[in-house]
């Protein structure tokens, strides 16, 4: 898809019915924003948790596989909330999503931190024993990077 079709794609989408309502409204665009963040939140914690146990931090008495059972149902929580409440804010600035290179680049990791959980850092770790801790440390540490990336990107897009 070249470009001129991929603006005039985020274009129609910002003139949406539910980008208009969201951008005229004075309130729409913060509660959606906060429920959000709540949803980062959520996702975040059941992320960090698994992988402080992944590299050794935290709850050490209790097997790998234990953890990230319990962190799952939360992690996918907060993604179908961050989902839910994404789209839409997405929906009320497409076209300075279109011009935002922190967008492009949330996007891009998100995708690819979402697929590094789901194909790699789960698997590996319900596989994995603790005398292979140092791929585990690994694993561990290279998601946090990824979703510190997602984090960070999604936050500058506010200041760009």
């Amino acid at each position: 898809m070249d470009s001129d079709k991929l603006f005039k794609l985020f274009d129609l989408l910002e003139q949406s019915f539910i980008g208009v309502i969201i951008r005229d409204s004075t309130w729409m665009f913060p509660l959606i924003e906060a429920v959000h963040l709540i949803g980062f939140a959520i996702l975040g914690g059941s992320v960090l948790i698994g992988d402080f146990r992944l590299m050794r931090f935290c709850l050490t008495s209790r097997p790998v596989d234990y953890v990230l059972l319990q962190t799952i149902p939360w992690f996918k929580f907060g993604i179908l909330i961050m989902f839910l409440t994404g789209v839409p804010l997405f929906l009320s600035e497409a076209i300075k999503c279109y011009y935002s290179r922190a967008f492009w680049i949330k996007i891009s990791v998100l995708i690819l931190a979402i697929f590094f959980t789901f194909l790699l850092r789960n698997p590996l770790g319900f596989k994995l024993s603790s005398s292979e801790s140092v791929i585990l440390k690994i694993i561990g540490f290279t998601s946090i990077s990824l979703w510190a990336v997602v984090a960070g990107s999604g936050r500058w897009i506010g200041f760009s």
